[in-house]
């Protein structure tokens, strides 16, 4: 009897190792995959899909890298330090494919139609206060805080101007993050801001600065941003990048299920999505993401190219634009036509 049970015992032992290898060997074939991001609210397609597992579903272990402007990821993007990025479609991006290195847009990560906006002019509580600011034309010589030149923010930024009939030259333009614009208005250290959720909410919560126009109103259906894959990743890593548009784009349409009409948080599916946020970005207050309506991520990662084109022909213009590219050179849309097929169109 006893060498039954040792049999049966040794047996149950050698099972558990084998299952054990195997759950090993399964880990071990996730394939690392590097993503650059502003870690901003718009993340959210990243964040869900990483937190739900949608990304280890597909065989990928995805990790993320935060930066404070797109622009700023594009040397280890064309490096190959980074195999995706997700923000704004800038003058560097463009510039980089006119010197021929292989840079692509794939997908959306968010645009501004109306009622959703993404980015707000913050102008200093004080001056509002004052009497300094009433109207656009009053920023004119003020200090203006933006990311980066020739970003997706730089063209909303271009087209407030224009609407106050200013250039560019007309205010003093300091390049900071969004989180930097925060602390900058709080500190009088600049006038005026163009913050992303959640920083907009955040400085005007606790007084640092007045909202006084939404980019949705000022460029209705700006692709502010979108998710870039590298040439190595699309060329020699296909499968991958096909597997990781699949597992972003569920977790982007998880995200539009916690949304109402108006893009407000809803329900249990709403709070969870919450959730995600406060654990991947630096605010931790749920109530806070019921605050305001987040910008549209497009459960069908569909991009706007007129409006990439509008913004490279602002760039073009500033002088931002070093080469004769073709605005259109640098998109490709195979991998999220190969992600729709399997998925099929979004339905709520």
């Amino acid at each position: 009897m006893s060498g039954h049970v040792s049999r049966r015992a040794f047996g149950a032992l050698v099972g558990g190792l084998a299952v054990t290898a195997a759950s090993s060997a399964r880990a071990q074939k996730l394939e690392i995959v590097k993503v650059g991001l502003t870690n901003v609210a718009t993340d959210i397609g990243l964040f869900v899909a990483d937190k739900r597992g949608y990304f280890r579903d597909e065989g990928l272990d995805v990790q993320f890298t935060t930066f404070d402007s797109a622009a700023r990821m594009m040397a280890p993007f064309a490096s190959g330090e980074l195999d995706v990025s997700a923000g704004a479609p800038s003058a560097g991006f463009f510039n980089a494919v006119g010197r021929g290195i292989d840079m692509r847009i794939v997908a959306d990560k968010v645009s501004t139609p109306p009622g959703r906006p993404s980015q707000t002019l913050v102008v200093r509580k004080a001056l509002v206060d004052s009497g300094r600011f009433k109207t656009l034309a009053d920023l004119k010589g003020l200090k203006f805080a933006n990311t980066a030149p020739g970003t997706a923010a730089w063209g909303t930024m271009y087209r407030i101007l224009e609407r106050a009939d200013l250039k560019p030259s007309d205010v003093d333009l300091v390049s900071l993050s969004f989180p930097q614009q925060v602390i900058a208005l709080a500190n009088g250290a600049i006038d005026v801001a163009l913050p992303a959720e959640p920083m907009t909410t955040e400085a005007v919560a606790k007084g640092y600065g007045v909202k006084i126009i939404t980019d949705d109103e000022v460029f209705p259906n700006h692709q502010i941003a979108v998710i870039f894959y590298s040439g190595k990743f699309a060329n020699e890593r296909a499968p991958l990048a096909r597997k990781f548009m699949k597992a972003f784009l569920r977790g982007v349409r998880d995200h539009n299920d916690g949304l109402d009409e108006k893009g407000m948080f809803k329900g249990d599916k709403g709070e969870a999505i919450i959730a995600i946020l406060n654990e991947y970005t630096s605010i931790k207050n749920p109530a806070f993401y019921r605050s305001f309506p987040l910008a549209f991520c497009n459960p069908d990662g569909t991009v706007n190219i007129e409006s990439i084109k509008q913004d490279f022909a602002a760039f073009k213009a500033a002088g931002f634009i070093t080469s004769n590219v073709d605005p259109m050179k640098g998109i490709d849309m195979s991998f999220l036509d190969a992600a729709l097929k399997e998925l099929g169109p979004y339905k709520k």
